[in-house]
């Protein structure tokens, strides 16, 4: 059996022309001559190199297709009759509305967290409606790193940005809704750092935390971007990015000149950090004053995440994210996002192993959220339950963006009196049709009736997340997020038992 997807994909809208498949290769076993290539391979013999990454991204997100052997679906979940953990065994009490999810975490600052879940990196689509509805929701969130490639007004002096408008309205979409609970973290990586965004994001716009990014858009290696002209290409040069070939050099000019230039193309830098590099960076960013740091990691080699954890414990790094393979947003290369790293439940399985090895040897570890491909409360419960305790959060990327742009759509198909068929039976304004809006009205008042309802429709989600959550953890009579464990899991296969 072959674990991999035919050539038909969602990465390029391609598709195979035959229903027969050659498994090992996923081309159609019969290969027509007169066939025009509506496959993954027809389109590479048409756009080359660009069919290495995704193009239907953009306004769209795109994650892996492969199917694993190996998912959270090979556990199913425990239950139990006596008694109540975390509560008074009352009938008043041990109810599902008094499970507690709230919690906290940091080394030299706390950040308080209404739900075990945060929103990960993001900055395309609907991201003023992701990062509002993750403070509606009381839950960390972070901005996508490369933010300032949509920043018009970005000005940039000396190599350092001097002006980010654009990041000020990024942290305003969170800020503006804070309760309390979460925090909003721009994300850095190389050319990032480089150019200065963790210092004007602290000292000019007021963000109180930096993420540090290993690899790109969940994925390991920075993205190469075809370029249009050599305009173009100088342009990226000037603002600190790898361009290849050299459009500052002369044959290179003169070869543009003459049309017969190979494509430019500019290049995010990997990034080459390691302990002596943190623990200035990190003292450096504190004394201007940064509270909270963050890392960024995936399914790198095991002695890869043990390290990263070690410098995260040495310099009181506060979060540290890891992402499995089966997840991503749109700007992986397609078989890095089908074929690279561990699936997420191995990746977690292998995690508390390192983190039980690191605090058997009196390391602090820092807080621990696993990501990848997760979108319903059965899930979520079940990652939380395997890590028993060393598994704090767990990351909601895809799924809320997809709530954000959805209730956005709903709340302007409402106003514009054109309700969608389905939704006809709840109601003909926001306010009927949104359900969750008097939990919303609750925490602000009545001018959440005014709010954007892709907001809403990210806090209406996680509030559904959260609910179902609960009801998992009344079913184990744990009524404590930090008790749930192991135990809370039922494994399904000889594959799931290996992980418990």
């Amino acid at each position: 059996m072959s674990y991999s997807p035919t050539l038909s994909s969602g990465f390029a809208a391609t598709q195979n022309k035959s229903k027969f498949i050659t498994p090992v290769s996923g081309i159609c076993s019969l290969c027509d001559d007169a066939c025009i290539g509506p496959c993954e391979l027809g389109l590479a013999a048409v756009l080359g190199a660009q069919t290495v990454y995704p193009t239907t991204t953009g306004p769209n997100q795109i994650a892996s297709e492969k199917i694993y052997p190996i998912d959270y679906s090979h556990f199913n979940i425990n239950g139990r009759v006596f008694g109540a953990s975390g509560s008074k065994p009352t009938y008043e009490d041990a109810a599902i509305y008094n499970v507690k999810l709230e919690s906290e975490y940091g080394t030299l600052h706390k950040v308080k967290s209404a739900l075990p879940i945060i929103l990960p990196a993001l900055i395309k689509l609907n991201w003023k409606d992701y990062f509002g509805g993750a403070a509606m929701a009381g839950v960390t969130c972070i901005i996508g790193e490369d933010a300032k490639s949509k920043d018009k007004a970005l000005i940039i002096k000396d190599g350092k940005i001097v002006d980010f408008p654009f990041l000020k309205e990024a942290l305003d979409s969170f800020n503006k809704y804070y309760r309390g609970y979460g925090q909003i973290v721009p994300q850095c990586n190389v050319e990032d750092d480089f150019l200065g965004v963790p210092e004007i994001a602290i000292q000019k716009y007021g963000a109180e935390a930096i993420e540090f990014k290993f690899g790109q858009s969940a994925k390991g290696t920075q993205p190469a971007v075809k370029l249009a002209n050599i305009d173009e290409a100088l342009a990226k040069k000037e603002m600190g990015w790898l361009v290849h070939p050299n459009p500052e050099d002369t044959e290179v000019k003169k070869a543009y000149s003459d049309g017969v230039c190979p494509n430019f193309y500019m290049y995010g830098r990997l990034p080459l950090w390691d302990e002596e590099f943190f623990e200035k960076r990190i003292a450096a960013l504190r004394s201007i004053g940064m509270k909270n740091v963050y890392f960024k990691m995936a399914g790198f080699d095991s002695i890869d995440i043990e390290r990263v954890l070690r410098i995260a414990s040495k310099n009181d790094v506060d979060m540290v994210t890891f992402d499995g393979a089966g997840g991503g947003s749109g700007y992986s290369p397609c078989k890095m996002m089908n074929e690279w790293g561990l699936p997420t439940v191995v990746l977690e399985s292998k995690l508390v192993d390192i983190v039980g090895k690191l605090k058997r040897e009196g390391l602090c570890m820092p807080a621990i959220t696993i990501t990848g491909g997760f979108t319903a409360e059965d899930n979520v419960f079940k990652a939380l339950a395997l890590g028993g305790g060393d598994i704090n959060a767990v990351g909601l990327c895809r799924a809320s963006m997809a709530a954000a742009i959805t209730g956005k759509n709903i709340g302007d198909a409402i106003k514009s009196d054109n309700i969608p068929a389905h939704l006809i039976k709840y109601g003909a304004s926001v306010q009927e049709i949104f359900a969750d809006l008097p939990d919303l009205r609750a925490l602000y008042g009545k001018e959440a009736n005014d709010f954007s309802t892709g907001a809403i429709g990210v806090f209406s989600y996680l509030n559904k997340i959260a609910f179902g959550i609960k009801h998992f953890a009344a079913l184990n009579r744990k009524f404590d997020v930090k008790l749930f464990n192991k135990d809370d899991l039922i494994p399904l296969t000889k594959a799931a038992s290996d992980l418990l």
